[in-house]
């Protein structure tokens, strides 16, 4: 079983604000201080929170660390981090591994040393964010289009941390009603996206081909993606990702299941860090 780091979590700079406004309120005026609470608390934004959950997940890095750099919004904000320490000092040593091209530029903007996992095939910690996160820590990830790549890296990972702001926190995969994507091969597309449609174990799902304007989406690997979408989660989640891998034509899926060591929520009431239990 991997070993894991506790973190303490400290106050945020919303939860001390909102702390000082209810402090210097007048105490016969409980609605007013409710209500001014309420107001601060709704300033923060989803990227606030997203940069919040980054910067706590950075704590996981330490010098002379192989990171697994992942991609999308909230993901961006741990690269930037990172750099941050890096050019002050306080990081050294760091190699990154990127998940996407996209990740790729960012990194290599910031000045981190990059490497593939050709070079650098053993990662100490990969951070990354999630589409969808259930009770158990199982994730839906890959609408960012860079699912295959973060999932090879994230394997490779001796310690993953997501994460997420609390709007992807889900009771099953699934659930958001949103597209949990699967990465297939361009040849004969059609025949494929038929019978991920026809499987069993996603009954009920809509399957569509991401589009890029006219043309179908191509990712970093040179794939299409079919989108699934469900009205209700799925059923089982481990049935579904083993069907839906067995497909000729498949190259793999966005159901990340059992990966997820740690997690980081952002909240409008603070960062809360869950850890999948043993």
């Amino acid at each position: 079983a991997r070993e894991k780091t506790p973190v303490a979590i400290a106050p945020t700079m919303a939860s001390l604000s909102a702390s000082r406004v209810f402090s210097r309120a007048h105490i016969g005026r409980p609605d007013r201080v409710a209500a001014r609470r309420s107001v601060r608390v709704a300033a923060l934004s989803q990227d606030e929170l997203k940069q919040q959950a980054a910067w706590k997940a950075v704590d996981y890095v330490k010098s002379d660390m192989v990171v697994g750099l992942g991609t999308g919004s909230t993901a961006a904000f741990a690269v930037d981090r990172i750099g941050q320490l890096l050019k002050e000092g306080k990081l050294k040593n760091i190699i990154g591994v990127p998940t996407s091209i996209r990740t790729f530029e960012q990194a290599k903007s910031l000045g981190i040393p990059l490497a593939t996992l050709d070079e650098q095939p053993a990662i100490d910690v990969a951070i990354d964010g999630a589409d969808e996160v259930d009770p158990n820590l199982d994730v839906v990830k890959g609408r960012g289009g860079a699912l295959l790549r973060e999932k090879m890296v994230e394997m490779a990972s001796k310690t993953f941390v997501c994460i997420v702001d609390d709007t992807k926190m889900v009771e099953g995969l699934g659930g958001s009603k949103l597209a949990m994507p699967v990465e297939i091969v361009q040849f004969c597309h059609k025949y494929t996206l038929g019978r991920l449609a026809a499987l069993p174990e996603v009954a009920g799902c809509e399957a569509k081909l991401r589009m890029d304007g006219d043309k179908p989406y191509v990712t970093d690997n040179s794939n299409y993606i079919v989108d699934l979408y469900f009205q209700t989660p799925i059923k089982d989640g481990h049935a579904a990702a083993k069907a839906i891998l067995e497909l000729e034509g498949v190259v793999d899926h966005g159901l990340f299941m059992d990966m997820v060591d740690v997690c980081i929520i952002a909240a409008s009431d603070g960062v809360k860090v869950q850890e999948r239990k043993k």
